[in-house]
Parts: C-alpha cells; structure tokens; sequence
C-alpha cells in the first residue's frame, strides 16, 4: 500500500506543481504555448504506446475501440456542458476534466504494475505528461474575469488527492489485466479527444507554426521512456 501511494504521488505531485506554476506565475505566451504542445506530444505518445496498444492486443479491435470511443465521448460531451456554462472560461476547467479522465485510468493501472519495471515506466511517462497539461489548465483558468486562485487551486488539489487514493485502491489481484487494458483504452479515447478539442488547437493559438517543433520533442521523449 505505501508503494503505490507513493507511486499515486509521483503522478499526482506533478500535476499540482503545475497548476501552481500556472495560477501563480503569468507565463510568457512562447512558453506556454511550448508547454502545451509538448504536453501534447508526450499524451499522443502515451495514448498508441501504452493506452490503446494492451486493450488492442489483449481485447481485439472491437473491445478496444468501444472502450476508445466512449472514453472520447464522455470527454467531449462534458467539455460541451463546461463550454456551454462558461463560455471563454471553460479551456482550463476541460484541461483539469481531461488530466481526470485520462489520470484515473492511468492511476489503476499503476497500482496494477506496481511490481513490474513497466509501471516505473508507466509512472515517469504520466508524470512528464502531467506538468505542462496542469500548468497550460491552470494558466488559462488565471487568465479568465472574475478568477479566484483559492477556488481553482482546491480543485487541483482534490483532483490530484483523488488521483493517488485510486492508485493506492487499485492494489488488488482481482483487476484482470483484460479489465485493465480496457480501462486504459477508455483513458486513450478522452485523451484523443483533449488534444484535439482543447490542448492542440490552443498551443497553435499561443505560439503558432512553430509548436510543432514542440510536440514532436514531447513524442519523442514520452516514447523513449516507454522503449
């Protein structure tokens, strides 16, 4: 159990110190949108490396995509009701919804592997991805009217403790690795569906042609750690 709180902390921390960075510090928009694109290169990494990739394998193609499409579903409904409710203020709240949705899955699968090398991997991986997708959530919600950083930093706080308490439950030999995979598919669907509504278009707004660049150094080290 101290193991995989202490694995449930290695994801969560991260998180956290970014969205502090985000609400406390007005970053250069270079450098967030540097941040987010590279974020994005780390998840689309994560999402054919270590997501999709074991439910496919373990589950077939029809399971996995299933688990896929409604995992992207369920993100991009929630984000149209935050977007309908806030209006210019829902990117850094779909931002925090999609480090839930893709961070719970993630997270089970840790408490899972946590005897393995793969969830060392699978740790460094999500917690490398976790920084720059809190800190361009957090610097978004800093940037809206009306702001209050004491509100918008208890909810990043809750999400990163309800993080680490799902992988500290998830130490159990009764989680199939079938169950598990699916669940992580579910986790590549919404992830898919936060770069493409949210982080992505966002980092082109913020830096332009350039971002890129910054997505595909974010790629490449996400996927070099899972090699």
């Amino acid at each position: 159990m101290l193991t995989a709180t202490l694995y449930g902390l290695g994801t969560a921390v991260p998180l956290l110190i970014g969205a502090v960075v985000g609400l406390r510090y007005d970053l250069p928009r270079p450098v967030l949108a540097a941040l987010m694109a590279f974020g994005a290169g780390t998840m689309v990494a994560a999402v054919s490396t270590e997501l999709f990739q074991p439910a496919f394998e373990t589950e077939g193609i029809w399971t996995a995509g299933a688990a896929l499409f409604t995992g992207a579903l369920v993100y991009v409904v929630a984000d149209r009701l935050i977007e309908q409710k806030l209006g210019a203020a829902a990117l850094g709240w779909a931002l925090m919804l999609g480090a839930l949705l893709d961070g719970i899955p993630e997270n089970t699968a840790l408490g899972v592997t946590i005897s393995s090398a793969g969830g060392v991997v699978l740790l460094v991986a999500v917690a490398v991805g976790n920084v720059p997708e809190a800190v361009a959530g957090a610097a978004s919600m800093r940037s809206q009217p009306h702001f209050s950083r004491g509100r918008a930093l208890s909810v990043w706080v809750a999400t990163a403790v309800l993080l680490v308490v799902i992988g500290a439950d998830a130490v159990s030999d009764t989680i199939s690795d079938g169950t598990i995979a699916t669940i992580q598919a579910f986790a590549g669907g919404a992830t898919i569906a936060v770069l493409a509504d949210s982080l992505m278009p966002e980092a082109y707004r913020e830096g332009g042609w350039w971002v890129g660049l910054s997505t595909a150094l974010g790629f490449l080290v996400a996927f070099g750690l899972g090699a």
